[in-house]
């Protein structure tokens, strides 16, 4: 069964931002797509199982911090 989890990422400005941070999430285990809106600064992880504290994390990696 597929989870899907939002994170705001209030960092994020531009199409570079949104590919690293697509990035390091799609390398997270269990993660089968990614998707940004950057109007919205959300970003939307599906797959499974997830684990929150690895997509946090992949975040941060990217150089952003999830709200």
């Amino acid at each position: 069964m597929s989870e899907i989890t939002v994170y705001t990422v209030p960092g994020m400005t531009c199409a570079h931002c949104t590919a690293a941070v697509s990035g390091e999430l799609a390398a997270v285990p269990g993660v089968e797509s990614v998707s940004v809106d950057l109007a919205t600064k959300q970003v939307r992880v599906s797959g499974g199982p997830l684990d929150d504290g690895a997509l946090r994390a992949a975040i941060v990696e990217a150089g952003y911090a999830p709200a």
